[in-house]
Parts: C-alpha cells; structure tokens; sequence
C-alpha cells in the first residue's frame, strides 16, 4: 500500500522511535508492523489483518471497532496478543489526523511495550538490544537482567565451591586417612546422637593382638597395608547401617545400631575375630593377626554414656587380652559374659 512521501517518513520515523508499534487505517486494519511488532507473530506478516484478530483489549472493555478505540486515545490500554503465547502487553493508541490524505486519514498509531513481563518477552521472542528504542528503558533493564542473571550464576557457582569444600573438609575431619574408616571425632558425634536417641545399639572395642610383630618383622609399610586389609574386613563382615571406626594404631570401635542382645553381640564379635585371622599377604610375606574384642551394651544401663560404654568396653577388652587374646568378652554391671577360652598359651 502506497503511503505517499510523509506517510513513509512517519512510518520510518516511528520504526526507529517506537518499533513495537503498528500503524491502523481508518477501518481498523493494520497498514504498517514495527519490526518488534512483527517479530512476535509467526509468519510476520500483519499489514491489513484487522486489529480484532491480532490484539484481545482486555482493559477498557470497548466494541473493538476503529471509532471506539480512537475514543481511547491517550488511555492505558492492557492487551493480549491473539497467538501461541498470548504475550499480554501495554499499550496506547494515538490517532492521526482526521482532516489528512491517503490511507493514513482517520487512522491511529498503537504503540506497545511489555510492562512487567518484559524478561518472559525476552526469552519468549528471542528479542534482543537491537528490537527496542536506543532510549527505551527497556534496553536498561535487559542490561540489569543479564548482569543479575550473571552475578546469580556466579554466586550459584561459588556457593557450590564453597559447599563442596565444606563436605569435603567436614569428610576429611571425620575420616581416618589410612584406612577410610570413621575416626575418633567422628565416633564421638555417633555416640552423643545414638545415647540422646532412644535406639539401643551394642559398642565393640576392637584390639589387634601381634600387631607390634608385623611392623618389627616386615616394616611400617607392610603393617599400614594390614590395618588397610583389616577395616575392609571389619567393613564385610558387618552391616552398611554399623559404624567403624580407627580410634587408634590398631584400635577400632564397631557401633551396631538397634542390637540389643548379648548372644547376637557375641555372634558378631565371634565372626569378626576368625575373618581377622586369616593370612594377609604383605609385598613381602605373610603374616597372620587376630582380634580381642570388648563388648558393651546401651540396653545395660538406665541411663546409657558413650563415655561410660566406652570405658566398661575398654575393661572387657582387657580381660579378654588376659584370658589369652583371640576372643570376646560381653561386659554387664556386676558380671562379664565372655566366649569360649581360647587362651591355649597365646601371647
């Protein structure tokens, strides 16, 4: 459609003053799209669609013809685009004089912007710096977007740095290095929130016997790779929910979650001490250990202590050393239940 000379530089003009914009003939059909406007519909091509069948006017409610949206001239108008999206929009109409030549006669200029849902638009229509006035404020706010959505990845970023780095040093503390078992601020943590709770739970204390004759005969190295070969026994022969932990060069704590009975506790302790006497092969021989284990049970005391479990533990532990290594013994408050006497002259 011919527009004549000032209808091109009007449409110009407006095309870089306000490309969201569209240019309406006196029946109410689209004469010219700003190349933002255009940008929104699919096949782009809006000159004489009538505008009924582009925009919905949800605010003020009017008739949608040419005469009642003139009447509407300089008001804020809320629309909704007629397509996939239905992008609503803010928009005001201004109406070109009535006394005018050409097409232009009797029509008016819509001019839209997005409001609020201006990032939404962005990522909807793939809508970029060069789709807005140099002056629109819009330009301000995609600037201020980017820039926070840059800064918020940033921090997204750091902060999962910061929190890897801090499960990895709480890991490292609790971790014994050696052998990858728990370590003894770790077993302190478990004992405080187990005797807080109300579940029952048994504690072993586990010693060692001949250790000091492995380092002695085959070196510091080999006796590292039996302790190593020690706790992935230990770890086998109990369950994923019990806790084990080095608490020293050959010492190890084994907590057993909901165990409450001294047959089963010495079951356990009996299964551990013969699965920690077979050979472990070292770079340069064969060497043999086996276990002393003491044993104290939460569902003993009135008021259970992980200290007090811990040192009565540590007195059965003893006793079984002195009855001759290679078994267990199940403290109580007045009495030791033991296991079988497996002195046999062992030192």
């Amino acid at each position: 459609m011919t527009l004549g000379p000032t209808g091109n530089t009007l449409i110009s003009l407006l095309d870089m003053l306000c490309p969201m914009h569209a240019v309406l003939g006196a029946s109410g059909r689209v004469l010219h799209a700003g190349p933002t406007l255009a940008k929104l519909y699919e096949n782009g091509d809006l000159i004489d669609r009538k505008f009924q069948d582009l925009f919905e006017l949800r605010r003020p409610h009017t008739d949608g013809s040419m005469a009642a949206l003139r009447r509407l001239a300089g008001a804020k108008l809320h629309l909704r685009l007629c397509g996939p999206r239905q992008t609503e929009v803010k928009g005001m109409l201004v109406p070109l004089p009535d006394d005018g030549d050409g097409p232009l006669r009797g029509g008016a200029v819509l001019n839209l912007s997005f409001g609020i849902g201006l990032q939404e638009a962005v990522r909807d229509f793939a809508l970029t710096s060069r789709d807005f006035a140099a002056t629109d404020l819009a330009i301000e706010m995609l600037y201020l977007i980017e820039a926070k959505s840059i800064a918020m990845e940033a921090s997204r970023k750091l902060n999962r740095r910061l929190q890897g780095a801090k499960i990895a040093a709480e890991e490292q503390a609790f971790t014994d290095t050696l052998t990858g078992l728990r370590n003894r601020r770790a077993l302190d943590a478990v004992l405080t929130r187990l005797t807080e709770g109300e579940r029952d739970f048994a504690l072993m204390n586990v010693d060692l016997d001949y250790f000091k004759a492995v380092n002695d005969r085959f070196g510091h190295a080999a006796g590292d790779h039996v302790l190593q070969a020690v706790a992935q026994a230990m770890v086998t022969e109990t369950r994923s929910a019990d806790i084990i932990a080095r608490v020293g060069g050959d010492e190890f704590v084994v907590i057993l979650p909901d165990v409450a009975d001294h047959h089963r506790v010495g079951e356990i302790a009996a299964r551990l001490i013969k699965r920690l006497e077979h050979p472990i092969t070292v770079p340069n021989g064969t060497c043999r250990v086996s276990a002393s284990i003491g044993a104290a049970l939460s569902s003993d005391y009135r008021v259970p202590s992980g200290q007090r479990m811990m040192e009565d533990a540590d007195r059965a532990l003893y006793a079984a050393k002195e009855r001759g290594r290679g078994c267990h013994v199940i403290h109580v408050q007045e009495t030791s239940i033991s296991g079988p006497d497996r002195s046999g002259g062992r030192k």
